[in-house]
């Protein structure tokens, strides 16, 4: 008889057919993710004129789909750590695309912000438990480098409705970019049927040949046998599994996790809400100005390329409290009117030190946390940055209602980035990698039929 750890099987092999498979549907799902939040960023300006909205009642109306977020990650999240992260993905999925392509049809704020909200529930929900799988499923040594690829779906996903918005407002009117939104529901099958369910819960309900079947996958080399026995450290104990993100020296890292989401959330939806229209009220037009949107998201996919690689090779906390210094202060030079290059190259800066620490950041706590409860610590870290999120879009309507400089506007989202960094600095990284002997089982499954 054989016993064989699913954690360290997972951690020691090599990237192969499997781990691709997964990388790519996981990422397919943060790019439909990235669509639905930042195209809001590229109608902003037409329904305000089309719906005569206030600056302030326009951010308030793109952070109903941020309050929805809120409330998904918060029950989502600690739902698929107990019924199962692929069932929680294809439900979510369904949802964010399904009302995404009602929006389209909307004829009032009002209707567009229930279909907004509902949809924001989804995407909410799919982004902390994918994170979660995708961790699962990565090898040791590729894991920030995996989840920030990934990860990088989520701009990409930017860049697509920046572009499509670009392009088809100006010949089919705001409606046709929401109804793109909705093509997701094309690819359900493909997820259903290719998605691994997560390990960890499949050992929980004694899944003896589906994990068989995964690990061999995963690990070619390995060949299910009869009396394999499968097994994964985890806590032994029970109680409600939001309490635990505060248990074993875990209680200030998790509210200084919550911090920094809040701030880089704060930074990353009010950029994407405001971004266009900022350039706008500076002269440009607004097909130029949505460029400015697809700069910053495409800064975001080298900023997170590169820091998932120096993540692996050197200190995943470092880079992210570099990025969000340097994230700041490209923010506040944004609004020092420099040259066309300067400028580009400054939003693009701004991109990959805010969206890209923002995806390196998810990768830092689906790695401090244990595997039994990875989901609901991303997802209420999510959660809680929602918070930021909300406020993020609100803040920049109120910032352009109050008509000031447009380094003051700037400099208002540069902020939260210091707090960030500093909270960043503070966690303590070391209590919860180990779990003491006293309170840890080996979690064993019978043999195979």
């Amino acid at each position: 008889m054989r016993s064989i750890n699913i954690s360290r099987t997972v951690d020691e092999s090599n990237f192969n057919r499997f781990h691709g498979l997964v990388v790519a549907l996981c990422a397919f799902i943060i790019i439909c993710d990235g669509f639905d939040l930042v195209i809001y960023g590229s109608v902003v300006s037409v329904l305000m004129e089309e719906w005569q909205l206030t600056a302030v009642q326009a951010g308030t109306l793109g952070s109903y789909a941020l309050i929805g977020m809120m409330f998904g990650a918060f029950v989502f999240a600690p739902l698929a750590d107990k019924i199962g992260r692929k069932k929680v993905i294809i439900l979510c999925v369904l949802l964010f695309s399904l009302c995404t392509g009602l929006i389209g049809l909307a004829k009032s704020p009002t209707e567009f912000g229930i279909y907004r909200f509902i949809s924001g529930l989804g995407l909410g929900g799919v982004l902390p438990i994918t994170v979660a799988l995708m961790t699962e499923y990565a090898p040791k040594h590729l894991k920030n480098r995996l989840v920030t690829i990934m990860m990088c779906g989520y701009s990409v996903g930017g860049i697509i409705a920046a572009a499509l918005g670009i392009f088809l407002i100006p010949r089919f009117g705001w409606e046709s970019v929401f109804f793109v939104g909705a093509l997701p529901l094309l690819a359900l099958p493909i997820i259903i049927k290719f998605l691994p369910e997560s390990l960890g819960f499949l050992l929980a309900r004694n899944k003896k040949k589906e994990i068989g079947q995964l690990l061999s996958k995963i690990d070619p080399s390995y060949t299910p046998e009869k009396n394999d026995h499968y097994e994964v450290v985890i806590p032994k104990k029970t109680g409600i599994t939001v309490a635990k993100l505060f248990e074993d020296g875990r209680a200030l890292s998790t509210l200084l996790f919550w911090v920094s989401f809040f701030m880089c959330l704060l930074m990353v939806y009010g950029l994407n809400t405001w971004l266009p229209k900022l350039m706008a009220q500076a002269g440009y037009a607004l097909g130029s100005s949505l460029m400015f949107l697809l700069v910053l998201n495409a800064g975001a996919i080298l900023g997170s390329l590169i820091g998932g690689w120096a993540a692996d090779r050197w200190s995943t906390k470092k880079v992210i409290i570099f990025y969000f210094i340097v994230g700041g202060i490209a923010l506040t030079l944004l609004g020092t009117h420099p040259n066309t290059f300067v400028l580009y190259t400054l939003v693009a800066i701004a991109g990959a030190t805010t969206i890209g620490t923002q995806i390196i950041l998810y990768s830092y706590v689906s790695q401090y946390y244990p595997m039994p409860i990875r989901s609901t610590g991303l997802g209420w870290a999510s959660g809680v940055g929602r918070i930021g999120g909300i406020v993020g879009p609100i803040m920049g309507g109120f910032l352009l209602s109050a008509q000031l400089p447009l380094q003051l506007n700037f400099m208002a989202f540069a902020i939260p980035g210091i707090i960030a960094a500093i909270s960043v600095a503070i966690v303590r990284e070391k209590a919860p990698l180990t779990i003491p002997l006293a309170e840890v089982s080996q979690k064993k499954v019978g043999s195979i039929k």
